[in-house]
């Protein structure tokens, strides 16, 4: 039957242009108004191809009385767009027909929707329909409606619905589990666990990804020892709840012991591996897992070729990461641009970046938002402002993209990089949106980088109103008035500290060896490795005050103390002490890769460039906004960070 054949070929199409081909067809042949032809189209538009919402609800509207499937093919594809509620417009139409009625895929599409947008009000009103309709107590609605309080965080409720259930089914007990999770209900989620009459692989990998999210690491450790049966989900799961939480080592042992296994990797726990490595700055590592992706054939899938831009960029090799980008096998995508563009961003080079944007605009990819982010980010760390601002007014102007709170933030960061304090202030001030916290925080550190103590002490007061409990502001607000000298407004600050029980976040600093990752903490206590890298920075800093005269800039240090313990305090900097053990470990001619979880200080900015020339070195070092690159005494950065 040609029905039949319709149908089967629909299913092929992968984009709108073939998809219409078929729908002039269906035209032409009279099939337009046969509902079973028409629901596939109608379907296959909203939901299973891309970029084709718009066209699924003009050919709603063209179709004379669309039925109870149609209207929940509308439900259903809204409900997974960007704007979710408007899932609620097609239900409502449907409620009004006098000869339909909504049936529990009705509810459940829409429940979803409502879901997604994190709306309870809607959500509860819906399930005072469901009840109404009898379908409170189907086992797929009431599903649905856990996740949905779940979303909106309403655990009592969620907890209420499950418990009305008469005879829950697994994935029902699953909903459960994962709705304790997602209200930070950890004990709530491990009680409903151990209620399980029946627990499947899914509900395993629920527990595992719920304690990974919550930072109870052991708690996932020990069920997935208990796992009857793991799959490739699990091991994932493990993989990159390890490395979000820091864990590198483990991540990394729990790859290896994937590969031991035999168990067949997949993408996402290349794509989770490979980010571990990124965040730890693995780069030896991280060329291993390289080649292994090449040998096993996983260079054809995009989204572990973004993942080795990401890596390769974040570990301080950019001309890697743009190696990888120029050979992708595969077209890239707004993720792959948007990768490499933010690694060019991250080692400041503003104007390659600018470059490559342009070169994306050609070649038909369209930016988006994340890749506004990234661009304004680069912009930011050379200094380029009017470019920077171009580009803002070109993400209204040109493409329609409404600047979230993100792009407020990079415009703030580009004026206060550039000392434009004042204009950045104001910038604030005129925005459409309300300034967060973070917005003024990074205002307050260009007031800490350029001491501005007027503005310093203004923005302050504003987030002293808004997140009183950081005690990041108050050391950039101390570290404002130590440069100026002014010790009892410093020693007034470090007492509201101690009186709060607020501390001070320890600089830490990473660094691989013969792929294994060592870490420093300003302050540790001492241990073989530190004891052995505190032995040979003493070394390091003798060479360089003999050799290039270095003193020590002790306006970096927040206390009103003796100036012996001032040098002592900068001495110990834990990039300082990564430094030292990389030296006395790697062999000659290997590159010092650093990664640090605070920005750089100027007395370790200038160490760094000083051991670069003495020792004919390079370093590498990645801070929390960018990287440095110190060679033959000199950085990447040219002073400007």
């Amino acid at each position: 039957m040609e029905e039949e054949w319709v149908v089967s070929v629909l299913r092929k199409c992968s984009n709108l242009k073939r998809t219409k081909q078929i729908h002039g067809h269906i035209l032409k042949s009279g099939l337009h108004t046969d509902p079973f032809v028409f629901g596939r189209l109608l379907l296959h538009c909203a939901v299973s191809i891309s970029d084709a919402l718009h066209y699924s609800l003009r050919l709603f509207h063209h179709f004379p009385n669309p039925d109870t499937f149609m209207h929940n093919t509308l439900i259903r594809g809204l409900s997974l767009s960007q704007n979710p509620l408007l899932s609620l417009h097609p239900f409502i139409q449907l409620r009004r027909q006098p000869s339909l009625s909504p049936d529990s895929f009705s509810f459940a599409f829409v429940l979803k929707g409502v879901a997604n947008s994190r709306q309870l009000r809607p959500g509860i009103q819906l399930h005072s329909q469901a009840f109404h309709h009898g379908f409170d107590t189907h086992i797929f609605v009431g599903t649905t409606l856990i996740s949905m309080y779940a979303e909106c965080g309403d655990s009592v409720s969620a907890r209420r619905v499950f418990d009305k259930m008469s005879e829950p089914n697994v994935v029902a007990w699953n909903a459960a589990v994962t709705a304790a999770f997602r209200c930070g209900d950890v004990e709530g989620a491990g009680d409903v666990f151990g209620r399980m009459p029946l627990r499947n692989l899914t509900s395993w990998n629920v527990m595992l990804a719920g304690y990974a999210k919550a930072g109870e690491l052991g708690l996932a450790r020990r069920v997935f020892c208990d796992m009857p049966l793991r799959d490739e989900v699990s091991w994932s799961t493990m993989i990159i709840g390890f490395a979000h939480n820091g864990c590198f080592d483990e991540a990394f042992g729990f790859f290896r012991e994937l590969l031991r296994e035999g168990i067949g990797t997949n993408e996402v726990s290349l794509t989770g591996v490979l980010s571990a490595c990124a965040q730890a700055g693995a780069f030896e590592f991280g060329k291993i897992l390289h080649g292994f992706v090449e040998k096993a054939g996983f260079l054809c899938v995009g989204s572990v070729n973004n993942a080795l831009i990401d890596t390769y960029s974040k570990c301080g090799n950019v001309a890697m990461a743009r190696l990888v980008f120029q050979n992708m096998p595969v077209a890239r995508s707004i993720v792959s641009w948007t990768s490499i563009i933010a690694g060019l961003a991250m080692h400041g080079y503003g104007e390659e970046a600018i470059q490559l944007f342009h070169e994306m605009e050609e070649s038909g990819v369209r930016p988006d938002g994340i890749t506004f982010i990234s661009l304004l980010y680069a912009c930011s760390h050379s200094g380029l402002v009017e470019e920077g601002y171009g580009f803002f007014s070109k993400m209204k102007n040109l493409y329609g993209i409404e600047p979230a709170i993100e792009h407020y933030g990079c415009m703030v960061d580009l004026y206060g990089r550039a000392a434009r304090l004042q204009k950045a202030y104001e910038f604030i001030c005129e925005m459409p949106v309300s300034p967060n916290a973070i917005i003024w925080r990074t205002l307050l550190g260009a007031c800490s980088i350029h001491g501005n103590i007027e503005l310093a002490e203004l923005v302050k007061a504003r987030l002293a109103e808004m997140d009183p409990g950081n005690s990041g502001d108050h050391v950039l607000l101390s570290n404002v008035y130590a440069v100026a000298g002014k010790w009892k407004d410093v020693a007034s600050i470090r007492r509201t500290m101690t009186e709060h029980s607020m501390k001070k976040t320890p600089g830490r600093s990473m660094i691989e060896i013969d792929k294994v990752i060592y870490c420093f903490v300003a302050g540790e206590k001492p241990n073989e490795v530190t004891k052995e890298a505190h032995e040979k920075l003493r070394e390091i800093m003798l060479r360089l005050r003999v050799e290039a005269g270095y003193a020590p800039q002790l306006r970096s240090v927040l206390h009103d103390i003796e100036e012996e313990e001032k040098e002592d305090s900068v001495s110990k900097h834990s990039e300082k002490l990564a430094a030292a053990f990389g030296i006395a470990k790697l062999p000659k001619g290997r590159i010092l890769r650093i990664v640090k979880n605070l920005r750089v200080c100027g007395d370790c900015h200038t160490v760094m460039k000083l051991i670069s020339k003495i020792y004919r070195v390079e370093i590498i070092v990645r801070d929390r906004s960018r990287f440095h690159s110190f060679k033959d005494g000199f950085c990447s950065c040219r002073d400007y960070w």
